[in-house]
C-alpha cells in the first residue's frame, strides 16, 4: 500500500515538470532504482531525453548527481557518456573550451572501452565544432571518420544525424554538391525513420541548392513537397518558404503563379513579422513588377525590402535590394542614381567574395580523411622531463641569439620590400578601382545619350504622326462642315436637303471634336507627360456621364441601351478612365446597326472591378483583333460610314496601363464585340 501512495505521489510531483510520457516514466524509474549502476544508466536515459528537448539546465542537475556516482563507483562507461552529455550542453551554450577538453575526456575513456561507436559519437561533435570555429577541414574529417564506424555498424538513427551534420557542413562552405550528396543520404533515412522535422529540413536545403545551382525545376519540387509535409499547422515554415517558392517561378516568367505564392508569403511574414521571409517576398514582388513594367508598386516594394536588409544585416538580399534598384533607375532613366547603385551592389559582392577565400580553397576537389590525420588521437599527452647540464643550456641560448639576430635583420629587409610591394599594389588596386568606376559612369553616360536620341526620334515620329492625321481625318471633317455652310450661304439648299444634310454635319462635328480630344491625349501620353493621379471614385457616375453625350446617336441610328451597371468604386485616376469609357462606348455606337443593343456592366474579381461593354453590332475579325491596340493608325469604316481616327483604342491601352489595369476584347463578326477593363479597388 505504502509503494502505491509512493508512486502516486510521485506522478503528481513530476507531472508538472515532465513533457512527454517517456520522461514521466524515467522519474519514476530512477525514484525506484536500487542498484547505483541502475541508477546511472536511467539518469543517462533521463539525461538523453531532456538534452534532445533542449531542457538543459535540469539536464545538468542530473548531470553532476550521476558524475558523483560513477566517480564513486568508478564506472568508467558511465563517466564516460556523463562527460560527453555534459560537453554538448557546453557546445549547445557555445562555450567551445569546456567543450572540447570535455570531448578529449570522454573519448579517451571510449578509448580505454575500446567502445567504437562512442569514439564515432564524439568525433562527430568534435567535427561539428570545428567547423563553427571556422576549422572546415579538419571538422569534415572528423565527421567522416565518424560516419565510416556507424555505416558499418548499420546505426540508422545515428547515421541519419550524422548524414545531417555532414550535410549542413558542406552547405555552410557552399560546397554544393556534398551537401546535395549528404542531405539526399539523411533525407532516405530521415523518411524510413519517419522523422517529420528534419525530412522537412533536408527538403528545404535541397531546394535552396537546386536553385542555387540554376536547376529551377528541381527546386520547385522540394519547395512543394515541403508545403504537401506542412499543411496549414506551421505558418512559419510557409513564411519562409513561400517566397522563395514565388522565386522560382519567376525564373521561368511564370508571372501568375510568382503572384500567388508571393503574396501569399507577404501576408503570412507580415502578420508573423518575420523579417527575413518578408525581405525576401518584398525584392521577389519587386523584381516581378519590374518584369512587368509596373515601376512605381516595384520601387514601393524594393524600398521596403532595402530597409528591411539593413536593419536585420541580411547581405545576400541587401546585394539583391542593389542590383534590382539599379535595373529600376536604369529603366526610368535615372542613371546618376543607377550608378550608385551599381558601386553600392559591387562594393557588397567584393566584400562577400573576400569573406568565402578559406571555404572555397575547399571546393577544389573531394575532400577525404587524409593519412596524417587521426581521429582517435588523444590530446592529453605525458610531459617527459630532460636534464640538461647548465654548459649545454648556455651553448644553446648563445646559438639560439646568434640565429635571432639573423632572423632580426632577414626580417627588417623582408619588411621594407613588403611594404614596397604592398604600397605599389595598394595603389594599382586603387587605380584600377578608379578606373572601372570610370569605365561604368561612361557607359551609364553613353547609354543615357542613346536613351534620349532614341526619345527625340520617337518624339519627331510623334510630330509626323500628328501631322499626318490632322492633314487628313481633320481636313475632311472640316472640309464637310465648310461645304455645307457655303450652300447654306448661297441659298441653294431646300428645307428637305437642309433636314437630310443635319445628321452628316452633326457626324462631321463629332469626328472633328473626337479627334481632336484624341490627338491632345494622345500626345500627350507619347511624350510622357500623362501622370496618373489615382483616387476613389463610382464606376456608375461615370457612366451615366458619358452616356448623355451619345444619347442623341443612339437615337438616330436606333439603338438600345441597356445599364447593368452597379455603384462600385476603383482606385485610378478619374479623367482618364473617363476617356476610356467615351472612346469605347464611341466605338461600340459606331459599329451598330438600328436594332442593335449595347450593355454596360460591371463586377468584382479577385480584389478588381472589372468593366464591361458590350455591342450587338457588326463584330471584329481575328486579323483585325491584334492590329486593335497598337499605334498605326489602324481604322475602320461604321456603320453609318462614320470614320475614325485610329488613336481611341490604343489611347486607351496606354491610359488602362498607367493605372495598373488591362484592357482586352473579345469578338464575333456578325454577332457582336465586348471590351473588358480591369481595374484595382485600392492602392
Amino acid at each position: 500500500m505504502r509503494k502505491i501512495i509512493t508512486l502516486f505521489l510521485l506522478i503528481i510531483v513530476y507531472s508538472g515538470f515532465s513533457q512527454t510520457k517517456e520522461i514521466d516514466s524515467l522519474y519514476i524509474q530512477l525514484a525506484f532504482e536500487e542498484s547505483d549502476t541502475l541508477k546511472v544508466d536511467t539518469s543517462l536515459k533521463l539525461i538523453k531525453r531532456l538534452y534532445d528537448i533542449e531542457d538543459y539546465d535540469k539536464a545538468l542537475k542530473y548531470i553532476y548527481e550521476s558524475e558523483k556516482l560513477s566517480t564513486t563507483m568508478n564506472y568508467t562507461y558511465g563517466i564516460a557518456e556523463i562527460t560527453y552529455y555534459k560537453s554538448l550542453i557546453y557546445a549547445s551554450k557555445n562555450d567551445y573550451i569546456n567543450a572540447v577538453t570535455g570531448y578529449a575526456k570522454s573519448k579517451a575513456l571510449y578509448g580505454n572501452l575500446k567502445d567504437t561507436l562512442g569514439i564515432a559519437k564524439v568525433n562527430n561533435s568534435i567535427g561539428l565544432i570545428e567547423i563553427k570555429r571556422g576549422n572546415y577541414s579538419k571538422g569534415l574529417q572528423y565527421i567522416l571518420s565518424a560516419i565510416k564506424e556507424l555505416e558499418k555498424r548499420k546505426l540508422k538513427p545515428e547515421l541519419s544525424l550524422a548524414y545531417n551534420n555532414l550535410a549542413k557542413a558542406y552547405y555552410n562552405i557552399n560546397a554544393q554538391e556534398k551537401a546535395i550528396e549528404f542531405y539526399i543520404k539523411a533525407l532516405q533515412l530521415q523518411t524510413e525513420l519517419k522523422q517529420k522535422e528534419a525530412i522537412i529540413e533536408s527538403n528545404s536545403r535541397l531546394a535552396e541548392l537546386y536553385s542555387a545551382k540554376q536547376e529551377y525545376r528541381k527546386s520547385i519540387e522540394y519547395y512543394e513537397t515541403v508545403l504537401k509535409q506542412v499543411g496549414d499547422s506551421n505558418d512559419s515554415i510557409k513564411g519562409s518558404v513561400l517566397p522563395k517558392l514565388g522565386g522560382e517561378y519567376l525564373k521561368f516568367n511564370d508571372f501568375e503563379r510568382a503572384t500567388k505564392y508571393l503574396l501569399q508569403g507577404l501576408m503570412l511574414n507580415r502578420r508573423s513579422k518575420n523579417k527575413t521571409g518578408l525581405t525576401i517576398a518584398l525584392n521577389n514582388l519587386g523584381e516581378l513588377n519590374l518584369s512587368l513594367n509596373k515601376s512605381i508598386l516595384a520601387e514601393q516594394q524594393l524600398q521596403e525590402a532595402g530597409e528591411l536588409a539593413k536593419s536585420i544585416n541580411n547581405k545576400p538580399e541587401l546585394l539583391r535590394y542593389y542590383k534590382l534598384m539599379k535595373e529600376l533607375d536604369s529603366a526610368k532613366k535615372r542613371f546618376d542614381r543607377a550608378f550608385i547603385w551599381q558601386r553600392e551592389y559591387f562594393d557588397l559582392k567584393n566584400s562577400l567574395e573576400s569573406k568565402n577565400v578559406i571555404k572555397d580553397s575547399l571546393l577544389n576537389g573531394e575532400l577525404e580523411i587524409s593519412p596524417e590525420f587521426d581521429p582517435n588521437f588523444s590530446n592529453s599527452k605525458s610531459i617527459e622531463t630532460e636534464d640538461s647540464s647548465m654548459a649545454e643550456k648556455d651553448n644553446e641560448i648563445n646559438r639560439f641569439q646568434l640565429i635571432f639576430y639573423a632572423l632580426l635583420g632577414a626580417l627588417a629587409i623582408v619588411s621594407t620590400f613588403l611594404i614596397l610591394i604592398y604600397l605599389k599594389r595598394n595603389s594599382s588596386i586603387k587605380y584600377t578601382q578608379e578606373l572601372e568606376e570610370k569605365n561604368i559612369k561612361i557607359e551609364l553616360q553613353n547609354k543615357a545619350f542613346q536613351e534620349q536620341t532614341k526619345h527625340l526620334e520617337n518624339v519627331i515620329n510623334v510630330k509626323d504622326k500628328l501631322f499626318s492625321i490632322i492633314s487628313h481625318d481633320l481636313k475632311d471633317s472640316l472640309s464637310s462642315i465648310n461645304g455645307f455652310i457655303d450652300l447654306l450661304r448661297e441659298g441653294s439648299l431646300s428645307r428637305e436637303e437642309f433636314d437630310n444634310l443635319i445628321p452628316e454635319l452633326s457626324e462631321n462635328a463629332n469626328n472633328a471634336s473626337l479627334l481632336l480630344f484624341n490627338l491632345l491625349n494622345w500626345s500627350k501620353s507619347q511624350m510622357h507627360s500623362l501622370e496618373p493621379k489615382p483616387t476613389l471614385f463610382d464606376v456608375q457616375e461615370v457612366f451615366e456621364d458619358k452616356v448623355k453625350l451619345i444619347e442623341q446617336r443612339l437615337d438616330s441610328k436606333g439603338i438600345d441601351l441597356i445599364d447593368h451597371s452597379l455603384r462600385d468604386f476603383v482606385y485610378a485616376d478619374r479623367s482618364m478612365f473617363e476617356i476610356v469609357i467615351q472612346n469605347l462606348l464611341a466605338n461600340a455606337v459606331k459599329f451598330c446597326k438600328k436594332g442593335d443593343s449595347i450593355t454596360i456592366s460591371n463586377h468584382i474579381s479577385n480584389g478588381s472591378c472589372i468593366i464591361s461593354i458590350a455591342d450587338t453590332g457588326i463584330g471584329i475579325s481575328k486579323e483585325n483583333i491584334d492590329k486593335l491596340f497598337k499605334s498605326n493608325s489602324f481604322t475602320t469604316i461604321g456603320t453609318s460610314n462614320e470614320k475614325g481616327t485610329g488613336l481611341g483604342l490604343s489611347i486607351c491601352k496606354e491610359l488602362v496601363e498607367l493605372n495598373h489595369g488591362k484592357i482586352w476584347v473579345e469578338s464575333n463578326l456578325n454577332v457582336g464585340t465586348t471590351f473588358y477593363v480591369q481595374l484595382p479597388k485600392s492602392k
